[in-house]
């Protein structure tokens, strides 16, 4: 038997809605609906001082009514310019990304900029598609991490003509024609680490190194140097992972160095979160650190100070790294001179009971 219930009557859709074939809303379907220019909805809606608060009010609440989302790639096209930065990180789940990008949104975000955010799992490959992905939104600048791409990516950048600023490592002052950078030599700071574990005494001094990017290569390269110059270098101390950087695999690691057997007394692991691991295992096979054997990892991530025994680290300043990127970004973007294009931020040594 048929229900007597009547049925809801139908919600007329806001004028506009259905302008375009897509159904999407449209800069001038808000115009008309509050009286007003596609210029002056433009205006209002990116918040500048010219369009009157009252109007802006209107054209805001008529915007909000009808359900309009500004297009950004169809903006960038129309005027050329964007107010979108593209950062591409290896990983989101590294505490150093996160810190960095947060330090460069506060600062983009209060020029009036926003991020684009893409991650690229350490993956030359990955970091060429999404350059393929959103270069052609015309992003008002770029901000990438190192230098080491693919072929494919090195052309998309050279010919998109886009401002970029690379973080976390300094381009060779050779290269420094057209290129900008904010941060440190890795190189240097993996030298700063090895020497004061040989200054406490250590001598069968191994790393520890994963994931084997860049700037992990980098630290081993330092840690290199300053055995080499001490006369105790020994490949066989090395022990390197292509896996993600964990505390699971810290444990591992450590578990080879064990196995060395060549009484390997200090290891100096690529990253905090394996020496996290390292010092947690240590623990459960209760190995006295630094008494049997040091430990000492690299970035000074959350937790470091908290380890049993608290761990020695280098610290590294990805929030400040973040903000200077950022700014100097702004001043490319904005046409204002860069007094400094390869800006080296430092780092320190943080002392702790692991060493």
């Amino acid at each position: 038997m048929p229900s007597s219930t009547p049925l809801p009557a139908p919600v007329a859709e806001p004028a506009g809605r259905r302008s375009r074939a897509s159904g999407r809303v449209t800069l001038q379907d808000v115009a008309d609906a509050a009286g007003v220019s596609p210029m002056t909805v433009s205006r209002a809606l990116r918040g500048e001082r010219r369009v009157a608060p009252a109007l802006a009010d209107k054209v805001r609440a008529t915007a909000l009514r009808l359900g309009y989302v500004p297009d950004p790639a169809a903006r960038a096209l129309a005027s050329q310019k964007s107010n979108q930065v593209l950062v591409i990180v290896p990983l989101l789940s590294n505490t150093l990304f996160v810190d960095l990008l947060e330090s460069a949104h506060k600062v983009l975000f209060a020029a009036g900029y926003h991020l684009l955010i893409g991650v690229s799992h350490y993956s030359a490959a990955e970091e060429e598609q999404l350059l393929r992905a959103y270069l052609p939104m015309r992003p008002a600048g770029l901000m990438l991490t190192g230098y080491e791409r693919s072929a494919g990516s090195a052309q998309l950048l050279a010919t998109s003509g886009t401002a970029c600023v690379h973080l976390m490592e300094l381009h060779p002052a050779s290269a420094a024609a057209g290129m900008h950078s904010v941060g440190f030599s890795q190189v240097d700071a993996g030298v700063t680490m090895t020497e004061h574990l040989l200054a406490q005494g250590y001598r069968r001094i191994a790393f520890c190194g994963a994931q084997l990017d860049a700037r992990v290569m980098q630290r081993l390269q330092g840690y290199r140097q300053a055995l080499q110059r001490a006369g105790l270098a020994d490949p066989s101390l090395e022990i390197l992972s292509p896996e993600r950087s964990s505390l699971a695999l810290g444990a591992q690691l450590l578990e080879q160095v064990l196995q060395l057997g060549s009484g390997v007394d200090a290891v100096f692991f690529c990253n905090d979160d394996l020496a996290q691991g390292a010092l947690l295992a240590a623990n459960r096979l209760r190995l006295a650190v630094p008494a049997q054997i040091a430990i000492a990892g690299f970035n000074d991530l959350p937790g470091s100070a908290q380890m049993v025994p608290p761990l020695t680290t280098i610290h590294t300043p990805r929030s400040a790294i973040g903000a200077e990127a950022a700014t100097m970004l702004l001043q490319l973007v904005q046409g204002q001179p860069v007094t400094q294009n390869r800006l080296d931020l430092g780092y320190h040594l943080v002392r702790r009971a692991s060493t």
